[in-house]
């Protein structure tokens, strides 16, 4: 029985890593993994302005960093959460998808000032949900 249980449960895990492994090939099947989700509502939470919406989006080791650098600048997290919003790229498209355990790298395209960007997004599983990790964009080509 206890064997049955356990085919079974590795069966429904292939799957399931096949289909991100599919939809990783397709950027309209990217927005439905639960990767770019995360990175989504991190986005949201920014864009809103809700920093304790933005800190639970994020790793754990970033919350520290980040209240160190607010208080450093002199701001309000809500004014490092506007300031960072319109530096993030806009027309954002996902072109694919990495998962290595509870490790994930998004890469996407987007514009910043106008100009197109490539960027790659960690992220990492910590207790059960996605967080978003460091980001990095560029204008090079």
């Amino acid at each position: 029985m206890k064997t049955a249980a356990r085919m079974t449960l590795a069966v429904v895990a292939l799957f399931a890593l096949a289909q991100i492994a599919r939809a990783a090939d397709d950027p309209k099947k990217l927005e439905a993994t639960p990767q770019v989700k995360a990175y989504r509502a991190n986005a949201k939470a920014m864009q809103a302005g809700d920093w304790e919406a933005y800190k639970k989006s994020m790793v754990k080791e970033a919350g520290p960093m980040m209240e160190k650098q607010i208080k450093d600048m002199g701001k309000t997290p809500k004014e490092m959460l506007s300031f960072m919003s319109s530096m993030t790229p806009t027309d954002l498209k996902f072109t694919s998808l990495k998962v290595e355990g509870k490790k994930a790298t998004l890469t996407a395209t987007g514009k910043v000032g106008g100009e197109m960007n490539k960027g790659t997004i960690d992220l990492a599983q910590e207790d059960g949900q996605w967080k978003v990790g460091q980001q990095s964009w560029t204008n090079s080509k």
